[in-house]
């Protein structure tokens, strides 16, 4: 008779699935909000939305991914921060409509499941949705064998929030003369990093161990640093001030995120040496090679956040920001734009 073949046998332990969830579970519990009414395991997961804090509530949702910094986490076997950089990718972009974020899903896939570096992939993820303020309810764990090669994974996170319709921010209220509050990122956060990857060991033919930079960190730790979670500052100005549109700069960096909340007949002045570009772009834009326009458009330059506000307002604000022990600069303002105008410049 032919030896039968089970499911482990192709690679997928459905028991050391079943170990993992009930691993997890009181550090995700530690992440539930009042209004979660669903444990761990089930089919789908329950959130009752309390209506009566809101006038009108708008569901408000994001999807993102940590994109190629996967790659970096993979070289340092390191990968206790990386979820904190999934929960920031996806509740910054939608605090910056004003909406709390209240609950995400996390979505891992892999080609087997190694459970020390699916704890502290987890673990990740509990810590940026405590610091976020929003609930772990569920997510999906993929065992893929042949698909992912040995030891590499993917994330992907859903994050729901709720804003009150007369409250979302969308940038219509922009106008001349609006100030932009720029907010410190904590580094490159979760993208360019495939351009930093061709230039760090491509180009440079640099380890993740090695120190090119001052500061005692390797290259590895820096680029890992994780993503910075802004929602607790914002809804901290959202308290005290009318912000009048807020961008979240990410994929696209300036160029590319600023005008995404301008109205039609408004640019954006950015004020060159405003603030300090952090080293590892200087770094970076040196040794690659790489053009100002470039960096613009790739890279975060040292600003994770903008706010847009009443010029009267704006020196408050960056008061307030700093003593939440937070560095923020005034790097520009709104303009008039003329037919042919850019969206952004600098000056």
């Amino acid at each position: 008779m032919k030896k039968t073949v089970t499911y482990k046998d192709a690679g997928v332990d459905i028991d050391l699935g079943n170990l993992f969830a009930k691993r997890i579970r009181e550090a995700v519990k530690s992440t539930y909000r009042p209004e979660v009414i669903s444990e761990i395991g089930g089919f789908s997961s329950l959130f009752s939305l309390n209506t009566e804090k809101y006038r009108n509530p708008v569901l408000v949702s994001s999807t993102d991914g940590v994109g190629t910094k996967l790659k970096i986490a993979f070289l340092m076997d390191k990968h206790d921060t990386i979820g904190i950089d999934l929960v920031a990718m996806c509740v910054n972009d939608i605090i910056v409509s004003g909406a709390e974020p209240i609950f995400l899903l996390d979505y891992l896939a892999t080609s087997r499941l190694a459970s020390i570096r699916a704890d502290e992939i987890i673990r990740g993820i509990v810590q940026g949705c405590i610091e976020a303020g929003c609930a772990l309810i569920g997510g999906e764990t993929a065992e893929m064998p042949s698909f992912y090669k040995e030891g590499e994974y993917d994330l992907a996170g859903f994050v729901v929030g709720v804003a009150d319709r007369e409250k979302i921010i969308d940038g219509s209220s922009i106008t001349m003369g609006n100030k932009i509050i720029g907010i410190a990122s904590s580094g490159l956060h979760s993208n360019g990093y495939s351009l930093t990857r061709k230039i760090v060991f491509e180009r440079l033919h640099l380890t993740v161990h090695d120190k090119p930079l001052d500061g005692g960190k390797s290259i590895g730790e820096l680029l890992l640093t994780p993503t910075k979670i802004y929602v607790k500052k914002i809804q901290n100005l959202l308290r005290h001030f009318h912000l009048n549109g807020i961008a979240h700069i990410t994929g696209g960096g300036f160029i590319d995120n600023l005008p995404r909340i301008l109205p039609q007949t408004c640019r954006a002045i950015i004020y060159r040496g405003s603030w300090k570009i952090p080293s590892i772009f200087t770094f970076l834009q040196e040794q690659g090679n790489v053009s100002e326009q470039e960096m613009f458009r790739t890279f975060n330059q040292g600003i994770g956040m903008m706010v847009i506000v009443p010029s009267d307002e704006a020196d408050d604000i960056v008061s307030r920001l700093q003593g939440l022990q937070e560095e923020a600069f005034i790097i520009g303002e709104i303009s008039l734009k003329e037919k042919d105008d850019e969206n952004i410049i600098f000056v």
